[in-house]
């Protein structure tokens, strides 16, 4: 147990000036079990290490643990906590908790065996904790760790404290938000940037920043995807071939027999393989409706522009960088679908985005808005694009 609270005390050290994530602040962190899934280099472990050093700081009471440890290969998960709970501990912190055999009944069974002790769990997008998962059904408190929005980077970039805004007060008051915003900080001087490489936290560190984009893509479609969804690694080479497709064609309009015949499989197979994608935050897929995993979708999305710069060898176009952009800002807390037409967007059923540069709108009765490129203050229905950065 030593050698534990050695690897956690050395980690927290090592964590000084993180970009602070608005997660932190809508997690419920008096949940006996909370779980937060993330893409692979989203930041899940300085996020949780960040948390850990300002609430608990040298308390011997929590205890961050990385189940790539080799110990867990020979000793029980359940054992472990167990002993962390008779020598005081209090939270349990568990880093990529899916690479333990069985994790989800292990979770259950501390859960079940000891309401004294919190645990607080990472993991692959990939994983289900509450949709076909008995074991923690009606116990954990699932979250998502998204990457940087717009605002997150903006803040961090220009030392700046901006707050978050709903929808609502951006439709009513954009104008006022930009303007505002444009007081303290030109945001259109950072946008191309955030654009290239600022939905990933670790473009603070990386040098080579689209080469570990594509490290992370590939541990994903090597690692977790097969891992979790227990799909055969020799498969691999055709979901890596898949992805590539996808990203020289965007917006992809899916043509399920054309992609089953480019990669050498069924028309079944494809529709899992968009599926494993989307679940593993790689892209985004618009459906007419609701969505439905039975049917194609009318429109396939990289899931942000920076892994639409990694993969694809042509330059993105500003419409799909656009397009891109907005549908990944929207996507975190609102419903998104098609009305069918090229570059438009329906939100929560009730709301018409057309994204880029369309003609004025003076008669707004459809509730129909333009999300427009390259501008600092919006007009009326107008709103500039960047301001949607600041949904979250």
């Amino acid at each position: 147990m030593q050698k534990f609270y050695h690897t956690h005390f050395d980690l927290l050290e090592s964590v000084k000036f993180p970009i602070q994530r608005e997660l932190k602040n809508e997690i419920d962190w008096r949940s006996r079990l909370i779980g937060i899934k993330g893409t692979r280099g989203i930041g899940k472990t300085i996020f949780l290490l960040d948390y850990i050093k300002s609430t608990f700081g040298t308390d011997k009471s929590c205890l961050y643990v990385n189940l790539n440890n080799f110990y867990f290969s020979g000793h029980s998960l359940v054992d472990f906590a167990d002993e962390f709970r008779k020598t005081g501990g209090k939270t349990l912190v568990l880093d990529q908790v899916f690479k333990y055999p069985d994790w989800s009944e292990a979770l259950r069974n501390i859960y079940n065996k000891y309401p004294e002790l919190q645990v607080i769990f990472t993991g692959s997008p990939v994983m289900r904790l509450k949709d076909d998962n008995p074991d923690l059904e009606g116990k954990v408190q699932a979250y998502h760790l998204s990457g940087l929005s717009f605002r997150e980077f903006l803040n961090f970039k220009t030392d700046n404290n901006f707050s978050k805004y709903s929808l609502e007060d951006i439709l009513k008051y954009h104008v006022e938000i930009a303007k505002d915003i444009l007081f303290k900080v030109k945001p259109l001087a950072y946008f191309n940037d955030y654009l290239k490489y600022g939905f990933y936290p670790f473009f603070t560190e990386s040098l080579n920043f689209g080469e570990n984009v594509l490290k992370i893509v590939n541990l994903t479609l090597e690692i977790d995807i097969p891992f979790l969804q227990q799909m055969e690694l020799k498969f691999y080479p055709k979901l890596k071939k898949l992805i590539f497709e996808l990203s020289e064609d965007m917006p992809h309009v899916p043509n399920v027999s054309q992609l089953s015949n480019s990669i050498d499989t069924s028309r079944a197979t494809v529709m899992n393989y968009l599926k494993y994608l989307r679940n593993a935050r790689l892209i985004n897929m618009v459906y007419q409706g609701e969505l439905d995993d039975a049917k194609k979708p009318e429109r396939v999305y990289m899931q942000n522009t920076n892994l639409l710069y990694a993969i694809s060898q042509s330059e993105p176009s500003n419409e799909v960088l656009n397009e891109t952009y907005f549908l990944n800002q929207l996507k975190k807390g609102h419903k998104v679908s098609s009305n069918g037409k090229k570059g438009e967007f329906l939100i929560d059923d009730t709301l018409l985005f057309k994204v880029g540069n369309h003609k004025r709108i003076t008669n707004n009765i459809n509730n129909t808005y333009i999300g427009t490129h390259m501008e600092e203050v919006g007009v009326d229905t107008r709103i500039p694009l960047w301001l949607f950065g600041f949904l979250y």
